[in-house]
């Protein structure tokens, strides 16, 4: 791309259950405090990609400190008054992101080079073929769902890092923080 960026990490933010659920009748299926910190942790600064399930469900109005990209075929492409820049498939998605980390990188370039996807399940999928990190909370248990998050082929991925979380007062399921990153080459 000729946009002078250079590599640009298209990074998969997903909470998935054991069976990789990730939704359930529009929300989520757990309620887990600290994934949700670690969800600001890992985004905010980032453009963020989402489908518009996912914008309408789970979040209603734009995430604070990201970029808000909506992939919709049913919303008017362009940008709203509330700053979230809807588009009409998840390339121009990336390349409404990566145009946005043009214009931060011009003011501070400590910008991290980073696009977030963030659902929903038909958004991941069309998304892991290009991603190149993963940064997934696999929650320790078997759920029921209508919403799921594609499988990761190991032999694409190698698992990097991991952080584990037991179940306590405020988390009903234990949970590990998973990074992923693509094999070189693949």
């Amino acid at each position: 791309m000729a946009d002078g960026l250079g590599q640009v990490d298209i990074t998969l933010v997903a909470a998935a259950s054991e069976n990789n659920v990730i939704g359930v009748d529009g929300g989520l299926p757990w309620r887990l405090p600290d994934d949700l910190k670690h969800f600001k942790r890992v985004t905010l600064g980032r453009p963020v990609v989402m489908g518009r399930k996912t914008f309408d469900e789970l979040f209603r109005e734009p995430l604070k400190g990201r970029t808000n990209i909506v992939v919709s075929r049913s919303m008017e492409p362009g940008t709203r008054e509330d700053g979230v820049v809807v588009v009409g498939s998840l390339a121009d998605g990336i390349d409404a992101a990566r145009e946005d980390l043009g214009r931060r990188v011009g003011v501070d370039p400590d910008t991290p080079l980073e696009i977030s996807i963030i659902g929903g399940g038909e958004i991941y999928r069309q998304a892991l073929p290009v991603a190149t990190r993963i940064i997934l909370t696999r929650v320790h248990a078997t759920v029921d769902g209508d919403t799921t998050f594609p499988a990761i082929p190991g032999h694409l991925w190698t698992l990097e890092r991991v952080e584990r979380h037991e179940a306590d007062e405020r988390h009903e399921y234990a949970f590990t923080f998973e990074w992923w990153v693509r094999r070189a080459g693949v």
